[in-house]
């Protein structure tokens, strides 16, 4: 075991997109886990847009914000190298908020079990974790998709958007992604099923959507926010519901959050919209890791990670969840 701790540190507020100098990348000596500890290796972090909303100092967030000097908060999966707790044995994989850092010591609270076994790591960063949880939550207990409906979803391509699209097509309903580029979106419609896809980059939004969806939209999952979910809320159907996920458009704003114009919509076709928070429904996580799972085994739902390997690549590997360039599910790869 090493006796180093490699550690990004937030040094700063960022302004717009994150830089490299927000963070400072520090070593320190590892120690044994105190009573009640447990020290975890972390062989993968996940990175997710919603780590952006964590660097800024708000008080309207769901989780308070990393302090200047903590370790940036991430969801990380790796491997129990110490223990004196009784809940957790040397070996043993978990997952759990375990920082951008090489070791983490804990306390168990939130860790999580896992079983390389029965999928490759990653995909409990994925599918089988956060994003999954929360498309499958999201698009099912919020979005209540019926079959024959059309289901719209932004963000197609990310670790979300593309596990809401596959179940809104194991469900029955007609789905339309949208995403950034015409290699994304022939994947969503050659490889993932997709009935159509529009490259937003390319493409009017809303006159695509007339074409894809001439009865409307009856469920919209948004990850985007901005100017996507004004062309949507232009285009529902009688009775649409709208699940607001995320705005990644948004957040490196260096002026205030764009909100919805369109949003008398909501009136005229009676629709409603509600955003999703993922830990409400942690209590029955298992009950989305077993469909999931299932349909993975089946061949039914299809997954993608882009693995970068090197922890001190953060910063950079980080950014490219906002200019598009991650093919799926971004996730940084620590351990050798």
């Amino acid at each position: 075991m090493n006796t180093t701790n490699h550690q990004f540190r937030l040094a700063r507020r960022p302004v717009g997109a994150v830089q490299r100098a927000d963070f400072d990348y520090v070593a320190e000596p590892l120690r044994e886990p105190a009573e009640g500890e447990v020290l975890v290796r972390l062989e993968y972090v996940s990175l997710d847009p919603a780590m952006r909303g964590w660097m800024n100092e708000s008080k309207e967030s769901y989780m308070p914000p990393v302090a200047i000097g903590e370790v940036m908060r991430a969801i990380a999966v790796g491997r129990v190298v110490a223990s004196n707790n009784a809940g957790f044995a040397v070996g043993d994989h978990v997952s759990g908020l375990l920082g951008v850092q090489e070791y983490a010591y804990s306390t168990g609270q939130g860790l999580t079990k896992v079983n390389p076994a029965l999928a490759p790591l990653p995909l409990f960063l994925g599918a089988l974790g956060m994003p999954g949880l929360t498309a499958y939550f999201g698009l099912l207990e919020v979005g209540q998709p019926k079959e024959g409906e059309t289901v719209v979803v932004s963000g197609a391509a990310g670790a979300v958007g593309m596990v809401v699209g596959q179940i809104a097509k194991i469900k029955g309903a007609r789905v339309v992604g949208i995403a950034g580029g015409a290699d994304k979106c022939r994947y969503l419609v050659e490889e993932l099923g997709f009935d159509a896809a529009i490259d937003y980059k390319s493409e009017d939004v809303g006159r695509a959507l007339k074409q894809h969806a001439p009865n409307g939209v009856d469920v919209y999952f948004d990850n985007v926010g901005g100017d996507i979910l004004d062309a949507v809320l232009g285009k529902l159907a009688h009775g649409a519901r709208i699940v607001i996920c995320g705005a990644i458009s948004q957040y490196n704003n260096t002026t205030a959050v764009k909100g919805p114009s369109n949003y008398l919509q909501l009136l005229v076709k009676r629709a409603t919209m509600r955003g999703v928070m993922v830990a409400d429904y942690y209590p029955r996580a298992m009950e989305a890791i077993t469909a999931m799972g299932g349909w993975i085994a089946a061949g039914r739902l299809k997954t993608r990670e882009d693995v970068v390997a090197g922890l001190e690549t953060f910063p950079d590997t980080f950014a490219k969840l906002f200019s598009g360039a991650n093919n799926g599910k971004l996730v940084l790869k620590v351990a050798p």
